[in-house]
């Protein structure tokens, strides 16, 4: 029996996850590297940290499974989005830490754009609001105070590429520089109508286009990996970010479907066809996947805390040893005792787009707990999808049911608590590593290992359903502490 390995780079941590031909998992391994905060709302990686330790989970799947390259049908990459990497060309060195899709150290820089009046021209053509979320203001930062950095780039001795694109590089020993469809459109320098870097952004930014990698398909041959590597090569033929990685593997083929990731950020997307939708409510038109050359479309709404709240509470706080401790915390109090907390860590995102706003603690008493706060952080997580899908809706209609994946969607209380707050049935499957799942359905349909994707529904089976079950009058008074606490958020920014 051959295996697809997917490999699954996030934010906090480099997995590998092996799935056999029925889309069990039959080996994981994972890592977590080095979060860097140099700055205020400043959060940097090492790319060299991400691929090392990248390889290493690689192996180490394939060493607890008992096997080598050659029983690998095909790899699949799946990663975190909008991270930013630079390299020299020939050295194959960083010239700079990747700016993690978080960073928010190019605010002022994109406060500017806003004030001569350029939201409309780049979310015409790439569907993005202007936010330091996206890779084209970090790399302009990289060029503008990386000594040397412009003129070695305008030299074309540089490359430029989100992660995706430096583990195909690294991984091909050199020889390949490409991203795919899902990557390039999550840049703000990628025309998502006619499928292209755009030069007249390129050029506003002063971003040498000799930079830029070659755009491919999702699904279908990408590259071999070099034989240094695993011993001998090994086909890549998946590539998708994380949250369109996370669409396919919840199959979510047809216009219309619903899916909500719950890692670190929270990401609601919905399957928008062979059009882009473009939303007046503060959302993302954006490519969810290329295959045949034909894009699929979807509409994004992008929650930059969500799963991460969680890890604050036992970093930071100390409130808790293990993210799992959480939902029996949070269902041993009624309420949140009128807590709420804002996770504003570093700015808030759809439907607001605030890079300034910082988190909050509302509602405090002497009565409030340790348990009452770890639930008021599960309830943000939450409200803040409440806030993203009904922009949605005002977007595209009355949607369906959710489907929810991702790490913290593992939390019974907070699937429950979603659906009664959404008034919407929430439906988790009974594996929730979608976003890994996803990768390992492009690579098998670009390698041949699937016929087709009618095969790849077979291979998704088991649900669990969380239906509403609180009060229309309770869901309302909760959603209106929710949103006041909000709007404390940003009078704090931008009232004073």
């Amino acid at each position: 029996m051959k295996y697809i390995m997917s490999i699954d780079q996030g934010t906090t941590s480099s997995r590998a996850v092996i799935f056999d031909n029925k889309g069990n998992i039959v080996s994981l391994a994972q890592k977590e590297f080095t979060q860097y905060y140099p700055g205020n709302g400043f959060v940097e990686h090492d790319p060299e940290e991400i691929y090392s330790s990248q390889i290493e989970v690689c192996k180490k799947a394939m060493e607890k499974l008992g096997v080598k390259a050659s029983d690998i049908a095909a790899i699949g990459i799946t990663n975190q989005r909008e991270t930013t990497i630079v390299w020299d060309k020939d050295t194959g060195k960083p010239v700079y830490n990747a700016i993690v899709w978080q960073c928010r150290r190019t605010a002022p820089f994109c406060e500017s754009l806003k004030a001569e009046g350029l939201t409309q021209f780049f979310s015409s053509k790439t569907g993005l609001l202007i936010d330091p979320y996206f890779s084209a203001t970090k790399i302009r930062w990289i060029l503008d105070n990386v000594k040397g950095a412009r003129e070695k780039a305008q030299a074309g001795k540089l490359l430029f590429g989100t992660v995706d694109c430096y583990l195909l590089w690294k991984l091909s020993g050199g020889k390949c520089h490409a991203t795919d469809y899902s990557n390039a459109c999550r840049t703000m320098l990628y025309n998502i109508h006619t499928l292209e870097w755009d030069d007249a952004i390129l050029g506003l930014l002063g971003i040498p286009a000799s930079m830029m990698p070659k755009v491919v398909d999702s699904s279908g041959f990408i590259c071999e990996t070099d034989a240094s590597v695993f011993g001998e090569p090994i086909v890549i033929s998946g590539c998708a970010g994380d949250q369109q990685s996370a669409l396919f593997g919840q199959c979510c083929f047809d216009k219309g479907d619903v899916k909500n990731t719950y890692g670190t950020g929270g990401f609601l997307l919905m399957n928008t066809g062979d059009e882009p939708v473009q939303s007046k409510s503060g959302l993302l038109s954006t490519i969810a996947w290329g295959i045949g050359g034909k894009v699929t479309y979807a509409l994004e709404g992008s929650v930059f805390i969500a799963g991460a709240v969680v890890k604050w509470l036992r970093d930071e706080l100390m409130m808790i040893e293990h993210a799992s401790d959480t939902q029996k915390l949070a269902e041993s109090v009624k309420d949140t005792n009128g807590v709420y907390i804002v996770p504003a860590f570093v700015g808030l995102g759809a439907p607001y787009w605030d890079s300034n706003a910082r988190g909050i603690i509302t509602g405090l008493t002497r009565g409030a707990n340790r348990a009452h706060i770890v639930r008021a952080a599960l309830e943000a997580i939450a409200y803040q999808t409440c806030d993203v899908l009904d922009a949605m809706e005002k977007d595209t209609g009355n949607l369906r049911n959710i489907k929810a994946d991702g790490g913290a969607s593992s939390n019974s209380f907070l699937m429950q608590f979603q659906a009664d707050v959404l008034a919407r049935t929430v439906i988790r499957p009974k594996n929730v590593e979608s976003t890994a799942f996803g990768a390992y359905l492009l690579a098998g349909l670009g390698c041949g290992y699937f016929k087709d994707k009618s095969e790849l529904i077979n291979l998704t089976s088991g649900f669990e359903t969380f239906t509403p079950k609180m009060k229309d009058k309770d869901r309302k008074v909760l959603l209106d502490g929710w949103h006041k606490a909000v709007s404390l958020a940003l009078t704090e920014t931008k009232g004073k």
